[in-house]
């Protein structure tokens, strides 16, 4: 499957054709809205999915086939995908590069919809290069991909490992055993985890009588790492360095990279774990105020980007594509420091997104799902600390005069809208009004402000 995908990705731009990625967690009505919005007109679809294809298919009316990729015959309707090689003539290659449109690639929308970020080739190769002289990737490395390979920080591996010729192993999904045994067979060398992940490895039972010998980096983003887990990592597997990546779809994705040598607990380099490391090689990171004058150093303000990586735009969104790119930069939304050696500290995020086992969930998609359940009145979705995934999905529910649910029946109808991993793991039921701004907006903060008091970082 792994080596089928490769191909798509390459042949998509060998006939002059743009990628669209597609979260294989997605319920079929968001699957269904990013075809539609990006006006696809091929569907590569597997065995896993076929239960959709004909909801898609009525749904999806830009699309002129849909392309089998998985074992035995095609269902009725579809090409198998090796058959529709054997038949064709080879084609010359379209050359895309540089500022073409790479592919379309949708994260979560502030307005309730998934919105589509335009990458170019440049922003790609720009991220892989700065993985490349960072993650030490040669030609002899082996990386695992356990981690979502539609993911935009393991798309990114995969291109850095392609251009140093390096060799890719794969788990079909994240199960600690199974990377485990993956590392010891196939000889892995990187792997893209998230701390949460990191952390079920290395406290597996098992993790001690298995074979870690080959691991040279594993590389996590999404949170820093708590210390505990950093120092079960060095007892379990003494040479291994770690890595850490800042950064996001929009920036192809790689911003900032805490390198091995501060991931450290002692000597000069030490006290550097919570930041999310220096500029990557292929790009600028400044903080500024909310005039866009850069900030004093220790000083919070918004982290903007500029450079190769950063995206052409949102999708058919012009309003949020020039909100986000001023003046050459890419405005995050992050908040966040900088001390007096360049390293970037993220203290909180001026966009309500939140970060559960590296996923990004925009609350706005939750509240959007939620508010179209008939006994809710008003709702505010938000992220509070969580020990296993960094930060959980939190509802606040007001609900109409006389209606009565549970939270269990707000979390089942959040399951028919939107992926599993964005519907709240808790709710709240509320009889007193939302706490508002002046501009009559819910302030999020005082309904976080339980949650995370007594921390300093508001995000995990």
């Amino acid at each position: 499957m792994f080596l089928m995908l490769l191909r798509g990705e390459f042949a998509v731009p060998w006939a002059d054709g743009v990628v669209v990625p597609l979260n294989t967690r997605w319920a079929a009505a968001e699957i269904v809205y990013a075809l539609n919005d990006s006006n696809a007109t091929l569907l590569l679809i597997d065995d896993r999915f076929l239960s959709m294809a004909d909801a898609i298919k009525a749904e999806v009316r830009s699309l002129r086939a849909i392309i089998h990729m998985g074992d035995g015959f095609a269902p009725a309707g579809m090409v198998r995908y090796e058959e529709l090689i054997e038949r064709s003539d080879p084609i010359p290659d379209a050359a895309r590069n540089g500022e073409d449109l790479a592919g379309i690639f949708y994260t979560g929308g502030t307005t309730g919809f998934p919105k589509g970020v335009m990458l170019p080739y440049r922003g790609l190769w720009a991220s892989a290069m700065a993985g490349l002289s960072a993650l030490g990737i040669e030609d002899d490395s082996v990386a695992l991909h356990s981690a979502p390979m539609f993911h935009l920080a393991d798309f990114g591996l995969t291109m850095a490992m392609l251009l140093a010729g390096a060799a890719h192993a794969i788990v079909p999904v994240f199960d600690p055993e199974q990377v485990l045994a993956a590392i010891a067979r196939y000889r892995v060398t990187h792997a893209l985890l998230v701390p949460t992940m990191i952390g079920m490895v290395v406290m597996h039972p098992n993790v001690m009588e298995s074979d870690l010998s080959s691991l040279r980096m594993p590389t996590y983003g999404g949170s820093p790492i708590p210390e505990a887990i950093l120092i079960e990592t060095m007892r379990v597997r003494p040479g291994c360095r770690l890595a850490q990546a800042y950064g996001m779809t929009e920036l192809s994705p790689i911003a900032t990279i805490l390198t091995p040598d501060y991931h450290v607990l002692h000597g000069e380099k030490a006290g550097k774990l919570t930041s999310g490391g220096r500029a990557a090689q292929c790009c600028e990171v400044e903080i500024v105020n909310p005039d866009g004058v850069e900030a004093k150093r220790g000083v919070v303000g918004e982290i903007r980007v500029r450079g190769p990586n950063v995206m052409l735009g949102y999708w058919k969104k012009p309003e949020e594509t020039a909100a986000a790119l001023r003046g050459g930069w890419m405005y995050t939304g992050d908040a966040g420091y900088m001390d007096e050696e360049g390293f970037v500290y993220i203290v909180d995020r001026l966009k309500d997104m939140i970060v559960t086992g590296g996923e990004n969930v925009y609350s706005a998609e939750v509240e959007n799902a939620i508010s179209k359940h008939r006994a809710v009145a008003q709702c505010a979705v938000i992220g509070v600390p969580d020990e296993i995934w960094g930060e959980a999905v939190h509802a606040v529910v007001i609900l109409k005069h006389g209606r009565q649910i549970s939270a269990q029946d707000i979390i089942e109808h959040c399951r028919t809208m939107i992926a599993g991993y964005k519907c709240p793991r808790t709710v709240d039921f509320r009889t007193e009004p939302m706490p508002l701004s002046g501009a009559g907006k819910v302030l999020k903060r005082e309904l976080r402000e339980p949650y995370w008091e007594a921390r300093v970082r508001q995000v995990q």
